[in-house]
């Protein structure tokens, strides 16, 4: 038995409200393995690549039509040396659209895409219809938070650290998925005594009118 159980009379109650594997809550393909870093490689390229593109614009202060541009430029000295080089060695030479956009791969992620905006629709519509009330309030006070730190900070940034946070929060928790169970458990349970504390020795100590006095 866990440290944390054993140290607490009542049950730890997950962060997350789930009894489904981290892995498993973000759909358990291959967007899991790269937010939870199963494939390091590919996780901490793309990490790399996003604060790469963000210090050029928000450090650098790059202009995206040079940017890309010059990515352009090198993709094509790039093709260019290939396909000479190829030409001289007998090798066939690079297909390189049919390399990228694939029939097969390009309908895999066109199908992918199009069900996980269904999905994230469909979840919107759910929340805007006002079914669950605490869901609706807690979307909406997300978003008006989300407006508030967007005129603080620009686009690029906003989305760099919402990047940031989506590849390191997750795996983080994962990997002490029990101390921040039983940490936030213990702060849910220290906040309800406070508000019962509060409740105890100020609420009710706050005269009522005479119909209060009888009802009570």
């Amino acid at each position: 038995m866990s440290r944390y159980y054993s140290s607490s009379s009542s049950p730890i109650k997950r962060l997350l409200g789930q009894d489904r594997p981290l892995h498993a809550l973000f759909g358990g393909g291959k967007v899991a393995d790269i937010i939870l870093w199963r494939d390091k490689r590919v996780s901490a390229s793309i990490l790399a690549g996003i604060s790469i593109i963000w210090t050029l614009f928000e450090v650098l202060e790059y202009n995206f039509l040079s940017l890309l541009c010059h990515i352009s430029i090198t993709a094509m000295l790039l093709v260019f040396i290939w396909s000479n080089g190829a030409a001289l060695l007998g090798q066939p030479p690079p297909k390189i659209p049919e390399l990228i956009l694939s029939e097969k791969a390009f309908t895999r992620v066109a199908l992918t895409f199009r069900a996980k905006l269904t999905q994230f629709l469909s979840l919107l519509h759910y929340v805007a219809c006002g079914k669950d009330l605490k869901w609706f309030l807690l979307t909406v006070l997300s978003l008006w938070i989300l407006s508030v730190i967007g005129s603080w900070c620009s686009t690029i940034s906003l989305l760099f650290f919402v990047l940031v946070c989506g590849l390191t929060i997750p795996a983080l928790y994962e990997r002490y998925e029990e101390e921040v169970d039983y940490l936030a458990s213990r702060g849910s349970q220290d906040l309800k005594e406070f508000f019962k504390r509060v409740d105890s020795r100020v609420l009710e100590r706050i005269p009522r009118g005479p119909g209060k006095r009888k009802s009570n």
